[in-house]
């Protein structure tokens, strides 16, 4: 079933390609050896990423746009919050990006977190790697901006530009160590706010130490995604790291990372909460209960 689908998928049609994402998203009986069958796609990944609020969205809009406009396939991916009850996504605020749904070189899916810690779907990488094989000119991951998803999101794709606005000056601060590693490209968008210049100024003397640390200094652009102002900049400055020797160097430290969760999730994924729960229950009516020695005793 899934060989046919395979194919019409390479062949562009979005309707199989949704299929069997939802085939492997959902892990229905084969979507394994599926997914051991997939060819080698060197497909750019994009990773667009920031606090909530920065327009990423809204930027993920204008690219859309400048790509279609060349002739070129865009597709996209959304990691939404996912529900505590339902565990599918939260936000869905696709709105922005409603004039692409009927567009046949632009394919866009939402996802939800379903509770996972770095923000990012579970089987992120997994359906990334379908959408490769899909004939797609590039892949646009945009997460929920929260928690570790700056630093994760780098172990996925082949750049990272990490979106701030003006106002984003603490939560710099916050994130400082997790971005000046992982960040290819930063972003200020809305940069017809006031103090955007001493912003981006300050951001750079931030990003001093790891300017020293690179080969060459970490771009910081200006935009206004609204008014597609800086785009093409953006553009030309996305295609330009995608080609670069450091983007070329870091591919096997990407795979050695997709690798590395998948052989995690792997290992875990014959270990249940609720039956750990209930193993812990029973546990701890003992008096001399020890978490370290439960562990190490029963894993």
């Amino acid at each position: 079933m899934w060989q046919e689908k395979l194919e019409e998928v390479k062949k562009g049609d979005h309707k199989a390609l949704a299929r069997l994402l939802s085939f492997v998203e959902n892990e229905q009986p084969g979507y394994e050896e599926l997914l051991a069958s997939l060819p080698s796609a060197a497909t750019p990944v994009i990773g667009i990423t920031g606090p909530p609020g920065a327009g990423k969205s809204t930027l993920v809009d204008a690219l859309i746009s400048a790509w279609t406009g060349q002739g070129k396939k865009v597709a996209v991916l959304c990691v939404d919050p996912s529900s505590p009850f339902h565990q599918g996504a939260l936000l869905g605020d696709r709105i922005r990006m409603t004039r692409w749904y009927n567009h046949p070189d632009v394919y866009i899916r939402s996802l939800a977190t379903r509770g996972s810690m770095g923000g990012l779907h579970p089987k992120i990488i997994e359906l990334t790697d379908l959408l490769r094989c899909a004939g797609f000119d590039q892949i646009l991951i945009e997460t929920v901006g929260v928690g570790q998803s700056e630093v994760e999101i780098a172990g996925l794709a082949d750049v990272t530009a990490v979106i701030l606005v003006p106002e984003a000056g603490d939560e710099v601060q916050t994130m400082k160590s997790g971005l000046m590693e992982v960040a290819d490209l930063f972003v200020v968008n809305k940069s017809d706010r006031p103090d955007a210049a001493a912003f981006v100024k300050n951001l750079q003397a931030m990003l001093a130490p790891a300017f020293s640390r690179k080969n060459t200094p970490i771009p910081i652009l200006q935009t206004i995604a609204t008014g597609a102002e800086g785009i093409p900049e953006l553009v030309a400055t996305l295609e330009a790291l995608q080609q670069s020797s450091d983007s070329r160097e870091k591919k096997s430290w990407l795979l050695t990372e997709k690798a590395y969760r998948l052989i995690e999730r792997k290992r875990m994924s014959d270990l249940s909460r609720t039956s750990l729960q209930e193993q812990i229950k029973m546990a701890t009516q003992q008096k001399d209960f020890n978490l370290y020695r439960f562990v190490k005793e029963h894993y």
